[in-house]
C-alpha cells in the first residue's frame, strides 16, 4: 500500500519541506530560468519540478540536489538554505524597486490633506 509522506510528517516538517521548495523556486526565478528548462537540465519531468517547488516531501533528496545543480551549478544545499546566491540579492533589489504611481484626486481627498 502506498503511504503518503504528508500524512506521516509533523506540521513543522511539512513547513520545512515547503520552505525548501519555495527557496528552490525563488532561486530559479532569480536566475531567470523557466521551470521546464530547469527540469530538462536536471533530467526530471516538469511535473516533478513543480512538485519540488511546492515542497512535496515524497521526493528523493537526489532529485532536489539534481534540480539545484541544474539551476545553479556548483551550489550546495547549504548555499540554498542560507540564500547566499548573488542572484537572490539581485532579485530582492528588483522586487524592492517598484515604481510608485501618483495618487488620484479621490485618493488625496480621502487622505484629507
Amino acid at each position: 500500500m502506498k503511504v503518503s509522506q504528508s500524512a506521516t510528517l509533523s506540521p513543522y516538517q511539512l513547513e520545512q519541506s515547503a520552505q525548501l521548495g519555495h527557496r528552490l523556486a525563488r532561486l530559479r526565478l532569480a536566475r531567470r530560468m523557466k521551470q521546464t528548462d530547469a527540469a530538462l537540465r536536471a533530467g526530471l519531468s516538469r511535473n516533478t519540478a513543480y512538485r519540488l517547488e511546492r515542497g512535496d516531501p515524497g521526493l528523493a533528496i537526489g532529485q532536489v540536489l539534481r534540480y539545484l545543480d541544474a539551476i545553479a551549478p556548483g551550489s550546495t544545499l547549504l548555499d540554498l538554505l542560507s540564500e547566499s546566491d548573488p542572484a537572490l540579492t539581485a532579485l530582492k533589489a528588483r522586487e524592492q524597486s517598484k515604481r510608485v504611481r501618483d495618487l488620484t484626486v479621490a485618493e488625496r481627498d480621502e487622505l484629507d490633506f
